[in-house]
């Protein structure tokens, strides 16, 4: 009789989620550069069109360099992970977190993104967090690019609109693979390669003034990166010996809003836009239905000789992604618009939503799992799933987050449900497991951390950190091994 995995494998790892632009703080010290991410300005709500509004122009950047704009720039502060990680990291530990997953900022390793030598301050201040890492047995998982472009190259070449981004990419990737080769072992190549869809400055440091055609600026820019992901891909197998490098997608499973042929045919082909990403990077070529679709809407992917045997030669070890919530669709104008992650849909009767319009779907992620195994027979990694909501501080300090509980509880039942699917899942680690700076907003009252820190969306606070009920329900779970929810 075949066997059946029951529950969460042995050597399951399970943590937390965070990307330095959102964490780290420090934007000007430790020989540190500009990146994108420190010129996303905070707006109030009231004055904010749509969640994603994070276009900015040569005009723009120009401006608040020259001190010129008023706004204030959260993301240059974060939380201050930058001078407290020994306090965060012990927390981590206290926890029980097997991994880890952290973003390098490139401009603290190279603040122009194109110098000839590396920032060494910075080099150590990575140093530090592994071994801190490394004394409570935490597993670093490492993105090496995480909406993080150094704005030196984004004044210089647009961004990943060049070809010239590659090498310089390729020598950072080459430079921390040496220093930490005997201290990290799980690398992310691009984090949410996709979000340069929707938002090319995110993505790729692209200006919006810079896009005479949007759709064929961004998806060269993406063939850069997939260029750029399996050179770094190759390197890494090379420097690291029994290293993992796998690629990062912000999955969007798409259902159909009714069972009419043509819902499940555009659902049949959002979900294929959406896994264009994971096909290039686990398969090693372009999927033929792109073919299609650059056909018609004018796209012609310029490539260099050499480019398909890049591709095809070094793919990705295991597929990660965010999951956050599912999208359903029509082909037709029927249908409540709901909000979403990136992206909007149709209004799900069948699921509640977030504080931020985002619907609530565990058992999508089972799907989502399932599906993503299905198609590519690789192991698997959830790297971001959470719930961002609004806490509550009662007067003697405590946050008492049942909601957050209760949506966590029930996305790793549903995991647990695809691990006894077949489904091979290497680890989770949720977004947020401290408080951080919103990467779509700016602000701090989205929450999804398991450790409250004292910081309001106007940057009041003292940053002090405390237990939310969540942290001794996440400690129970991580030490049960998820039988425990």
């Amino acid at each position: 009789m075949a066997k059946v995995q029951n529950g969460f494998p042995e050597h399951f790892l399970w943590g937390g989620a965070t990307a330095a632009n959102q964490l780290e703080g420090a934007y000007d010290q430790g020989g540190k550069g500009l990146s994108t991410a420190d010129m996303i300005a905070y707006v109030p709500k009231e004055k904010r069109q749509g969640d994603h509004a994070m276009e900015i122009s040569t005009e723009r950047i120009s401006g608040i360099l020259a001190g010129e704009v008023n706004d204030r720039f959260p993301k240059r502060e974060g939380v201050d992970f930058y001078h407290r990680y020994k306090e965060d990291i012990a927390l981590f530990a206290e926890m029980g977190f097997k991994v880890f997953r952290m973003s390098i900022n490139w401009s603290r390793i190279f603040p122009n993104g194109d110098d000839a030598e590396p920032n060494e301050q910075g080099l150590q201040f990575y140093d530090q967090v592994f071994d801190e890492l490394n004394k409570y047995g935490i597993e670093p998982l490492v993105t090496l690019s995480h909406y993080e472009t150094p704005l030196g190259l984004t004044q210089k070449y647009n961004g990943w609109a060049s070809r010239e981004v590659i090498q310089h990419y390729v020598k950072y990737a080459e430079t921390v693979f040496n220093r930490y080769k005997n201290k990290v072992k799980y690398w992310l190549t691009f984090n949410e390669i996709n979000v340069m869809v929707f938002s090319p400055y995110t993505g790729g440091g692209i200006l919006s003034d810079r896009l005479e055609n949007k759709l064929q600026t961004v998806y060269q820019a993406l063939h850069h990166q997939f260029v750029a992901s399996a050179l770094v891909t190759k390197l890494g197998h090379e420097i690291i010996p029994g290293s993992q490098i796998g690629c990062m997608l912000a999955r969007m499973e798409s259902y159909p809003h009714t069972c009419n042929p043509a819902d499940v045919r555009k659902s049949q082909q959002e979900n294929q836009m959406n896994l264009f990403f994971t096909d290039v990077h686990a398969r090693g070529k372009y999927p033929r239905y792109m073919d299609r679709y650059f056909a018609e809407n004018n796209i012609e992917i310029s490539r260099e000789p050499g480019d398909d045997e890049i591709l095809a030669a070094h793919t990705v070890d295991f597929i990660s992604f965010s999951y956050y919530m599912t999208l359903t669709v029509s082909a037709g104008p029927e249908g409540e618009a709901t909000a979403g992650n990136l992206l909007g849909g149709i209004k799900n009767p069948y699921l509640q939503a977030s504080d931020w319009g985002w619907q609530i779907d565990p058992v999508g992620l089972r799907i989502t799992l399932n599906h993503l195994y299905d198609r590519y027979q690789k192991p698997l990694f959830i790297v971001e799933n959470g719930l961002g909501a609004y806490d509550q501080v009662e007067a003697d300090g405590s946050v008492h987050d049942q909601y957050r509980i209760d949506y966590l509880r029930q996305h790793i039942a549903e995991m647990k449900e695809a691990i006894k699917d077949g489904v091979e899942l290497l680890g989770y680690t949720s977004w947020g497991p401290i408080d951080l700076v919103s990467m779509s907003t700016s602000e701090m009252s989205k929450r999804y951390g398991f450790i409250y820190v004292d910081l309001d969306d106007e940057g009041a606070g003292t940053l002090n950190r405390s237990k939310k009920d969540s942290f001794e329900w996440y400690k129970k779970v991580i030490a049960s091994n998820g039988e425990i929810l």
